[in-house]
C-alpha cells in the first residue's frame, strides 16, 4: 500500500515539475516575442521618418534619383524582412542608404541649416539609439529563453513540446555604428 502511495506521490511531484517548467519556457518565449515586437516598433519609426527625411533633402538637391531609389529600396527591404536574420541584413542595407543620403545633404549648406531637416536629424538620431538598445534587449530576451530551452533539465521539456531556439538579432560588422548624421 505504501507504495503505491509513493508511486503516486511521485508522479504527482514529476507532472507538477514538468508544469513547471513548461510554464517557465512559455513565459521566456513570451518575453522574446515581446522584446521582438518592441525592436519592430523602433524600426517602424525609423521607416516613418525616411520618407520625410527624403523629401527634405529632395527640395535641395532632386538631381540625386539614384540615392533617393536606393533609399526607397533599402526601406522596402527593411519593412520586409522577417526574421531577425534577414532584419539585421536589410538594417545594413538601409544604414548604408541613409550614409549616401546624409552624404549628398552635406554638399548643400541650407539644408543642413533648415529647421525641418534638423528636426529629422535629431529624429533619426534617437530612434537609432533606440533601435539599438530595443536590439539588446531583445538578444538579452533570447539568450535566457535559448538558455532554458537547451539546458537540462528543461531541454527533455522543451523538445517534448516544441520549443526551439530562437535567432538572435547578429548585425552585420559594418552595421555596429548607427549612421553619421551630424555635420
Amino acid at each position: 500500500m505504501w507504495y503505491i502511495i509513493i508511486g503516486i506521490v511521485v508522479v504527482v511531484i514529476i507532472i507538477l515539475w514538468v508544469f513547471r517548467i513548461y510554464n517557465s519556457l512559455v513565459a521566456k518565449r513570451n518575453r522574446v516575442d515581446n522584446a521582438w515586437g518592441q525592436v519592430e516598433v523602433q524600426l517602424q519609426r525609423r521607416f516613418d521618418l525616411i520618407p520625410n527625411l527624403v523629401e527634405t533633402v529632395k527640395g535641395y538637391a532632386s538631381h540625386e534619383s539614384k540615392t533617393f531609389e536606393t533609399v526607397a529600396q533599402a526601406r522596402s527591404m527593411a519593412a520586409g524582412a522577417s526574421t531577425p536574420g534577414e532584419q539585421a541584413a536589410a538594417d545594413n542595407f538601409l544604414t548604408s542608404a541613409l550614409r549616401q543620403l546624409f552624404a549628398v545633404a552635406e554638399a548643400y549648406p541650407e539644408l543642413r541649416a533648415s529647421d525641418n531637416f534638423q528636426s529629422l536629424q535629431s529624429d533619426l538620431t534617437d530612434t537609432e539609439n533606440k533601435i539599438a538598445v530595443s536590439r539588446q534587449i531583445y538578444n538579452d530576451t533570447v539568450l535566457k529563453y535559448n538558455n532554458a530551452v537547451q539546458q537540462v533539465p528543461s531541454s527533455i521539456v522543451a523538445s517534448m513540446t516544441g520549443f526551439d531556439v530562437r535567432e538572435l538579432y547578429d548585425a552585420p560588422d559594418e552595421a555596429d555604428t548607427a549612421p553619421q548624421v551630424s555635420f
